[in-house]
């Protein structure tokens, strides 16, 4: 009898042991083998690293955007609230000099061919152009009102110039000419744009819209309604996916295809966007945050795109510029009462 209480004991034992053993196994397999985007975004993998700082003990308040001499290696910061330019010499890595006397500098371009540079000001209206070795003026090109945004066109050799506060325009200057020949009317007042071939792509964040500029016709020939956030800042272009990445303030980067005008997908970043760049060599998307971060963008594909890491930097810290041909991101820290202004440099990993 004892003998037979064992038999039955151990029959119905081992089955039992065995579930327990292989429920065990499937847990630990599915604790060391999340899914891919859990596994990206939980992994220890940076994208960027901080190469070095350069302070501006100098500079009072924030920064609008950059422009770069590669030859130079010299990097031009609008410094907005301290009414200058910033000249950095990136291979000393220190501040070179400063170009006072500008109202309020939006942003700056740099014409190696000629070695000139052209800053926009938002305070009167006007773009400087100034020889880039001694800063002495060669000519205003004065519009209505504040000038912001700057792109270049190398196959017109033409400028093309955000204008506006009550109301919203693009300006063309024509290198050649060294004039400016058009102003075309928009639906609203400007953040960033986009050249695209013959089309100009231009956020519109109190409409929240993107207006659709026909360089042939010079006018607004269609208009992208942005439905999925609001307070579209930020932009930049992926050409070869015929991709247009939008930055909204409330902390969402939207991606439209330019064949369609229509939202491929979205994903959540961090508030403030206002620089956003994309490294086509390793297909990432680098997005500067007021809030205090920089995001980093996997693009998978042209419609899949995964937050692969998040940077944390300082509040204020929306201003950036990113070069495929020196390789490194520069970002602007603002100077607050607590913290001195400065220029930080990150490098990839790979």
């Amino acid at each position: 009898m004892e003998k037979l209480r064992h038999v039955i004991f151990f029959t119905l034992a081992i089955p039992l042991i065995s579930f327990v053993f292989a429920c065990n196994q499937g847990n630990r397999k599915n604790t060391s083998s999340p899914t891919s985007k859990n596994k990206s975004n939980s992994s220890n993998t940076r994208f960027l690293s901080l190469k070095s700082t350069i302070g501006l003990p100098e500079v009072n308040g924030g920064f609008d955007l950059m422009s770069l001499d590669i030859t130079g290696k010299r990097l031009f910061v609008s410094a907005q609230d301290n009414h200058s330019l910033e000249v950095i010499d990136l291979k000393a890595e220190k501040a070179l000099q400063s170009v006072s006397g500008l109202n309020e500098p939006k942003w700056s371009f740099y014409l190696p061919e000629k070695n000139e540079i052209y800053v926009a000001c938002g305070g009167d209206g006007k773009v400087i152009e100034m020889n880039a070795s001694t800063f002495n003026t060669i000519k205003e090109f004065q519009f209505k009102e504040a000038c912001n945004n700057l792109r270049y066109d190398k196959v017109s050799n033409q400028l093309w110039v955000g204008i506006g506060q009550s109301f919203g325009a693009l300006g063309v200057i024509d290198l050649d000419q060294d004039k400016i020949i058009r102003e075309i009317p928009l639906s609203g007042y400007l953040k960033q744009f986009e050249l695209d071939g013959n089309r100009v792509y231009v956020n519109i964040p109190g409409k929240n819209q993107v207006d659709v500029v026909g360089r042939k016709k010079n006018k607004v020939t269609d208009v992208w309604p942005v439905k999925l956030s609001e307070q579209n800042v930020s932009m930049a272009l992926d050409t070869a996916n015929q991709r247009l990445f939008v930055g909204c303030d409330p902390g969402k980067l939207i991606i439209i295809s330019t064949e369609t005008g229509l939202p491929v997908t979205e994903i959540n970043i961090s508030k403030g966007a206002d620089g956003i760049y994309f490294d086509k060599k390793r297909s990432l998307i680098y997005v500067s945050c007021g809030e205090g971060y920089i995001d980093i963008i996997k693009q998978n594909s042209a419609d899949h795109y995964q937050a692969v890491e998040k940077i944390k930097t300082k509040e204020g810290a929306a201003t950036s510029f990113y070069s495929p041909e020196l390789d490194e991101l520069f970002l602007a820290v603002p100077q607050t009462a607590n913290q001195q202004a400065a220029i930080r440099i990150y490098q990839p990993t790979n």
